[in-house]
């Protein structure tokens, strides 16, 4: 049995790996900034006859996290796996966006498992084992599009930080694991929908800004189930053998392969809607 620590649990994918990770025997310790956004949570461990706990944690505060780290080290002596969950979603074009919103998403998106990361390795190294999972997107691994650079460059470098780190830490029998899902129906359909609100129509990026965000709701109303992301994951984790990179659903592959024949955005995003509404090629 192994003490799994989680960050973003909330909602999505964090939810349904804090569920996946329980259902396997292992202790979870599902963290969230507000733990009054549990009920989901917690109902879903209920309806799958399981326990986790649930402790608040903000991923972009030292304190917040080395206060969780040190009560979960605390009370189950160690950390064996941490997901890296916790994360937000922006779009805007380069010149428009507001750097402080931009700063503070990646603060979250970066530096929030950097953070994580430094302060679970002691342990890990001391115990001789360990795993750490970055959630990444299939987005870190090609070129990035209009509107998305902010959200792309995040993505990237957990990609970078995933390999550099497992370089680093396996002398030490800890494992990296970068998960790279392509897109699944989670409440960041609603994200879309409020930064489409927020459109500027003044702005000369309008037109590109709301093209885009159209192609990524559609994206995720038509992506898969999160749940099946939660399940790579554990069993990427109990692979001794997984490659660091690992992709999550069948338009993951696709879309690296789609934009080789493509190779500019305007001819990959119309290919890649008609990709995500045929039939028999949905995510899995």
């Amino acid at each position: 049995m192994s003490v799994v620590l989680i960050t973003g649990c909330s909602t999505g994918i964090g939810l349904r790996t804090a569920v996946a990770f329980a259902r396997a025997g292992d202790t979870v310790v599902a963290t969230m900034r507000n733990t009054a956004k549990a009920d989901g949570l917690h109902k879903a461990a209920a309806d799958a006859g399981v326990e986790v706990e649930v402790l608040a944690l903000d991923v972009t505060s030292d304190a917040s996290a080395r206060s969780a780290v040190t009560d979960v080290l605390g009370r189950h002596g160690r950390i064996d796996v941490l997901v890296n969950n916790a994360g937000v979603g922006l779009s805007g074009p380069v010149e428009d966006f507001p750097e402080d919103q931009a700063r503070a998403a990646m603060e979250t998106n970066f530096w929030g498992p950097v953070r994580l990361a430094r302060l679970v390795l002691p342990a890990m190294r001391a115990q001789g084992s360990g795993v750490i999972v970055n959630i990444s997107s299939i987005t870190g691994r090609l070129p990035a599009v209009p509107c998305y650079a902010f959200d792309a460059a995040g993505k990237h470098a957990i990609g970078a930080l995933s390999e550099s780190l497992a370089a680093e830490v396996a002398p030490f029998g800890i494992r990296v694991l970068c998960v790279e899902p392509g897109y699944y129906d989670t409440a960041l359909s609603d994200t879309v929908d409020t930064l489409v609100g927020q459109i500027n129509p003044s702005s000369a990026y309008a037109d590109v800004n709301r093209f885009m965000l159209d192609f990524s709701k559609n994206a995720l109303v038509n992506g898969g189930d999160p749940a099946d992301v939660a399940e790579a994951v554990v069993a990427a984790v109990a692979d001794a053998a997984s490659p660091l990179h690992v992709h999550v659903g069948a338009d993951a592959d696709a879309f690296l392969e789609l934009w080789s024949q493509t190779g500019t955005f305007e001819t990959f995003v119309p290919a890649a809607n008609a990709l995500l509404v045929s039939e028999g090629d949905q995510p899995d």
